[in-house]
């Protein structure tokens, strides 16, 4: 029998995450456990878990100056005994009983070492958060491997965590995510999974209801800190230039609203382009930064204390 772990790190978890466990116990494919890390145990009411098996689910808290994105991740997957890895985020909603099936699916090829879910937007996302989302996250199953770089350039390690699953036999080989990230362990692991000769698969089948209505200072934030991890990992992030996939995408989606008259949402998504593009490029500069300035700039405080940037 198939062995599959749910893997989820946690800050401030709402009733989404009790309504998650739900939907991952009431699966096709049954889990075999869900491992939860928090940050900050005095933000985790234990009322979320009430009347769940305590056996199959298991959490550890840590602080804020422990946490980071790869390191959480890290942690669980150490924690697990698992044939298959299954991350997720505690703000997806699970729409049908069948996500676990379909992200394991692909995993009859051999090669296919990760998997990933399409993200549908909310009913109450903006038409232009809509757009991007159908952009990144098309109708069509497809499996990508080295042999795609040129066709694909940096979106061949794009790699969403917000919904994966992970072939934990190959997440051992790698040596996991790597620790110490302020952003982006999804794509630097994906690299590690393509230069490693393995495939990575996108699975439209499998859904979660994933989006945010960011305001701009919030896209701001994430860009300047999406951009200090490129900055530090070089060796992925300088193959192909992500700017190349940003103006692409930026050109699609803006043709779609104005080709639909939405005006006013056209205008709000390039507002919130050059909020992306102005917090990317500073990003880029991080380390010639005063550290104050870096501390306003980034959405993880944490991190720029913990490294003492200047």
């Amino acid at each position: 029998m198939t062995k599959i772990d749910v893997c989820i790190p946690t800050y401030h978890p709402d009733f989404r995450l009790r309504k998650i466990v739900y939907a991952l116990l009431h699966q096709t494919v049954s889990v075999s456990k869900i491992l939860i890390i928090n940050t900050e145990e005095k933000f985790f009411s234990q009322e979320l878990l009430a009347g769940f098996d305590p056996d199959r689910i298991l959490v550890w808290h840590i602080t804020q100056q422990q946490f980071d994105h790869g390191y959480a991740r890290d942690f669980l997957a150490k924690q697990s005994q698992a044939q298959f890895l299954l991350f997720l985020t505690q703000d997806v909603v699970i729409p049908n009983a069948k996500l676990v099936e379909n992200l394991l699916q692909p995993f009859e090829d051999l090669l296919v070492a990760t998997s990933f879910a399409r993200q549908i937007p909310r009913k109450d996302c903006k038409l232009s958060e809509k757009a991007t989302r159908e952009f990144n996250f098309p109708k069509q199953s497809y499996k990508k491997s080295a042999k795609d770089f040129k066709r694909l350039g940096i979106k061949l390690f794009y790699c969403s965590d917000v919904c994966s699953m992970i072939r934990k036999s190959v997440y051992d080989e790698l040596g996991g995510f790597e620790k110490n990230l302020i952003f982006n362990e999804d794509m630097i692991y994906a690299a590690g999974v393509i230069d490693a000769g393995y495939k990575i698969a996108y699975c439209a089948d499998a859904c979660v209801i994933h989006s945010h209505n960011y305001t701009w200072m919030q896209y701001f934030r994430r860009s300047f800190d999406m951009a200090v991890s490129q900055s530090l990992y070089p060796d992925v992030f300088e193959r192909a230039k992500s700017e190349k996939e940003g103006k692409t995408m930026v050109k699609t989606v803006l043709h779609r609203l104005l080709g639909q008259r939405h005006f006013v949402s056209a205008g709000e998504f390039l507002l919130s382009c050059t909020a992306k593009y102005f917090g990317y490029r500073l990003g880029k500069n991080y380390d010639q930064i005063p550290m104050s300035w870096n501390l306003f700039f980034t959405a993880s405080p944490w991190w720029f204390e913990r490294n003492n940037k200047k």
